[in-house]
């Protein structure tokens, strides 16, 4: 895919999260949070290492309470054992500085703390509980993310700003102080810790709303401001299409800016829903956009009145299917084939132009047309498919293409 309409990326500093690299021109990284109770080892090993399989490049585990603190050691060996060494990042709230502090297995097991400054504490307590989780940081030689959510903003902060906004000539809108308390918390936070010795390759920045115009705005602001690495991410962004719908008008406009080195997807999942779905829509908006590739794509029509067989629908699930399944083998023998897409169409008016702009496509009959399927690689027809076997022999077209290219 081009990707040469977007404007460059945004310059950020390069900051090590175990064995990841975010920002610094780095690919924009995925990364996905647990939703078992930390304290169940066994439970929590099993999510992290589906949502590392699925392509979570980082993982981020509540850590609320001791139980979930001396739990974090033990996850990481298991999913060290099991050969996932995807790097964990602890997520603390209001006691975050007791828990690193008296779990220090937590503390090196940990490769990165997620800090809230609007939830640290309050007056004096906030900078002194600020203070010694930065001062954990630097001695276990950790990163941290200064994670900023308007639902749960510095209340001191946006008082003050509030109070001098009311004191100007013209007043800005309401709206406007939020998003300055929002990118003023997180800035100012990231100055505090520099202060207190931790590098600039050691922080990341997210500023999190869960309105997309607001988040937009937010993100412009702060990337405006700071070149700290950035984190990208509606917050609550919702259940369903509506929470994809929602995280991909956001996200797509930043990161056609520029903006962002890593993102997560905030999906609230249906009960019993598989937590792997964040990853996918993260993964598929970055692959939409071109600018990574992590499965070969299939491009199918939607049909109508033209195609009232189902042929094309069932062989464009059936393609999909097949290339997950083969995923594993291929990653492992033939690298650079997640940049394979197909085209699966079903008729002669689009079906021959978008089959020659794919790698590998097939046009098959609609209602009325001659029972063939012309394919073309890499832009030439190279034979017809017949037969009720269609969909075999087309895999075979694919698998020897996969081989030849990529082998």
């Amino acid at each position: 895919m081009d990707f040469s309409a977007a404007k460059p990326r945004r310059v950020s500093v390069a900051v090590p999260v175990g064995k990841v690299m975010v920002g610094g021109g780095h690919p924009v990284v995925v990364q996905s949070m647990t939703n078992t109770d930390t304290a169940d080892v066994a439970g929590s090993i099993a999510q992290v290492q589906a949502l590392a399989r699925a392509g979570s490049e980082l993982v981020r585990l509540t850590v609320d309470k001791p139980e979930a603190a001396a739990a974090i050691p033990h996850i990481r060996d298991g999913l060290d054992r099991l050969g996932c060494d995807v790097p964990l990042v602890g997520d603390f709230h209001y006691n975050g500085h007791t828990l690193l502090a008296d779990h220090p297995a937590c503390a090196r097991a940990l490769a990165k703390y997620r800090i809230n400054p609007g939830n640290v504490g309050f007056g004096d307590k906030k900078d002194r509980n600020f203070a010694q989780m930065v001062e954990m940081a630097l001695s276990h030689d950790k990163p941290v993310r200064i994670g900023v959510n308007w639902g749960s903003l510095d209340q001191a902060l946006l008082t003050r700003l509030m109070d001098e906004n009311q004191s100007r000539a013209e007043p800005l809108e309401t709206r406007a102080v939020m998003h300055e308390a929002v990118v003023r918390s997180g800035v100012l936070s990231a100055t505090r810790a520099e202060e207190l010795g931790l590098p600039r390759n050691r922080i990341i920045i997210s500023a999190k709303c869960s309105e997309v115009q607001d988040l937009i705005a937010v993100y412009r602001l702060l990337a405006s401001r700071s070149d700290h690495a950035l984190h990208l991410g509606l917050t609550e962004a919702g259940m369903g299409s509506k929470g994809i719908v929602a995280s991909t008008a956001a996200l797509a406009v930043l990161l056609q800016e520029g903006i962002g080195d890593t993102i997560r997807i905030s999906l609230t999942p249906e009960p019993g829903g598989d937590r792997r779905q964040e990853v996918m829509v993260a993964q598929e908006i970055l692959q939409t956009m071109g600018l990574r590739a992590f499965a070969p794509m299939v491009i199918a029509c939607p049909g109508c009145g033209r195609t009232t067989s189902t042929t094309f629908q069932e062989l464009a699930r059936d393609i999909q299917d097949y290339l997950r399944t083969r995923q594993p083998e291929w990653r492992a023998a033939y690298p650079g084939f997640e940049r394979l897409q197909l085209a699966v169409m079903g008729c002669i008016v689009n079906g021959p132009g978008e089959s020659k702009h794919a790698d590998i496509g097939i046009s098959l009959p609609g209602t009325g047309e001659l029972p063939a399927a012309p394919i073309y690689v890499d832009g030439k027809k190279v034979g017809t498919l017949r037969g009720e076997d269609i969909g075999e022999q087309f895999k075979k077209v694919v698998e020897d293409y996969v081989r030849k290219r990529w082998g």
